[in-house]
This record gives C-alpha cells, structure tokens and sequence, in this order.
C-alpha cells in the first residue's frame, strides 16, 4: 500500500533567480535557487522519493507501478501535475504557453501547459505580466516584437502576499522581480519566450527566443484570461478548480481530516507550521503526497498550506 511521500527538490539556477528559498529550507550549492521543484515527474526535473519503503524511486516508476493507487480514477497517461517554487530576484521572460492539442503535435505527444501561481511573498509595489492590453491584435503584438516595443502592448498587474492567479495556456504573462511564487501547473516544461530583455547568461549567450511558436498560441481575443474569484464548491473555497488542477488554502490550529474518495491523490505545500501525516513530518517548505488510495486521512499541527489535486470535472460546482 502506499504511503503519504516527501520528495528531493530538483534545483534550477537560472539567471534570474535568487536566495529566497533558503527561507523555506532550500540550500544548494549554486549561487542561485531560481525554481525548486517539489513534485515532478518530469524528465526535465523528477521527484525522488526521499522518505519509507520506496525512497531512491522515482516518482515516475511510482506512478508506472501503481498507476491507480498513486492518482485514483482519473485516466491519467503520466503523473499529470507540476508543483515548483519560483524565486524572481529578476523579472522571469515574457512568454507564453502552448494547449494540450498544440503540443500534442508539435512537441512530441507532451501536454500543454496551464498553471496558477500563489503568490507567496511579494515586495511593495511588484508587478506581473497578466495577457495583452485591451484590443492589442495579433498584427500590432507582432509589429511590436519586430520594433523591440513589446512592453508597450503588455497589461500589468500589481501583486502582494497571498494574491492567486491564474495563467492558462494562450495567455501571455511574466512574474516580475521581487516575487516569490507557488506554481501549480501541468506536467510540461513548453515556453515560448517572446522577449527577454536581451540579456545575457554566463557565456555571453542570449537565450533562445520562440516567437513564431508564441504567435501560434498566443489568444489575441483574450477568452483565456479568467476571472479571478474564489470558486465556492460544497463548504470549500477554492482559489482555481479546472479540469487539470483544484487548488485550496488549508489552515489549521490542530488538525485537519479529510479523504481522497480514491479520486486523486492530495498535495500539501507547508508555508507556515508543520503536521504529522500517517508517521511523516512535514516541515515548513516541504511538499508531501497522500496517494488517491489512503481515502480518510488527517493531519495533525499547526500549519498553513496549500493543497492540490486533480478534480472530478463531472461534479458541478457554483460559485
């Protein structure tokens, strides 16, 4: 049977990260920590197990093995989420990510990528890139590509601790400096970088621009931009509920029990505090999995985190 697991954070260290994660126990011999991965099962970063009978595997072979113990009755042909945190000491690229259909085709049989960020922490003033502004066309976006003006066509939004948005593919967006972030998000790595400020990595090297790709998926009539509210769904609140992600704050002073109905497997990113689940600590800054099979579970202590898992889109919800 399997069991609530942590994981070994997969480290980046691109050019605009930070030192921030140390704040949340993420220390690694690079002079940066841009994006520290907690749950992947991508090849571009994978989760290893770090804790019982099935540390040294990956998360992977976790799910090849136990493919409905591990996810629940989803019909899932990979281990569907990506939980990361990213520190933006500098602004990330402006860019944009292609849907499931578009990079079915074009890059390999991968999903697509759409993904919500919770705003961990932000200094006064920080600002994202949240889609185009009103009634910029695909013609003016691609003028300004070609003139080197593209902030002129990008909306801005203003961000502070505990904000939440969510960025579905086809929308063009960028997380501006002095921002840390908790993304939640399909199990892809598929950018089209559009503009990135023209600077340079350690080699002298611009980094690779997509723009021919970006024009493909970018939706210049803006029906990707959502509306940001709370989704009220039987006695919780959700921050975002759509056919690839639910994600909800939990807070608790004591304990917290709920089940999984064997649906889908349940995440928790401890921001503040710490609980204890079935034998396993989970500190502040880790990430733990309760597999779809656990059903009724609960945790004990004194936390703040924030939870996902994949919805069962056939049940209704209002708002």
């Amino acid at each position: 049977m399997l069991y609530p697991m942590k994981f070994e954070p997969v480290f980046k260290d691109y050019l605009w990260g930070g030192n921030e994660l140390e704040r949340f126990n993420k220390f690694s011999d690079a002079s940066v920590i841009a994006e520290s991965w907690e749950v992947s099962a991508n090849r571009d970063g994978m989760s290893i197990i770090s804790n019982g009978e099935l540390k040294g595997s990956s998360l992977e072979d976790v799910f090849k093995w136990f493919p409905k113990d591990l996810c629940g009755i989803g019909s899932h042909k990979q281990f569907p989420l990506l939980i990361k945190f990213i520190d933006a000491k500098l602004p990330l690229s402006v860019q944009v990510h292609p849907d499931d259909t578009y990079a079915f085709q074009y890059e390999g049989g991968s999903l697509g990528k759409s993904e919500m960020w919770y705003i961990v922490d932000a200094k006064p003033g920080a600002r994202l890139v949240y889609g185009l502004k009103e009634g910029v066309s695909k013609e003016d976006f691609s003028k300004a590509v070609e003139e080197g003006k593209i902030s002129d066509t990008l909306n801005y939004v203003e961000v502070k601790k505990g904000d939440w948005i969510n960025i579905p593919a086809g929308l063009v967006h960028a997380i501006g400096e002095g921002i840390i972030v908790l993304e939640i998000q399909q199990n892809s790595n598929i950018t089209y970088r559009v503009y990135d400020y023209d600077r340079k990595d350690a080699h002298g090297n611009t980094r690779e621009l997509h723009i021919d790709k970006a024009m493909d998926v970018i939706d210049f009539d803006g029906d990707s931009i959502p509306i940001s509210q709370f989704v009220k769904f039987s006695s919780k609140n959700y921050l975002e509920y759509n056919k690839y992600f639910a994600v909800e704050v939990v807070e608790s002073k004591d304990s917290y029990t709920t089940d999984t109905d064997l649906a889908s497997f349940h995440t928790y990113t401890v921001l503040e505090g710490s609980f204890e689940v079935e034998g396993v600590l989970v500190e502040k800054g880790e990430t733990v999995l309760i597999p779809a099979s656990m059903e009724e579970y609960t945790l004990r202590g004194s936390f703040f985190a924030i939870k996902s898992f994949v919805p069962d889109i056939t049940r209704r919800f209002v708002c």
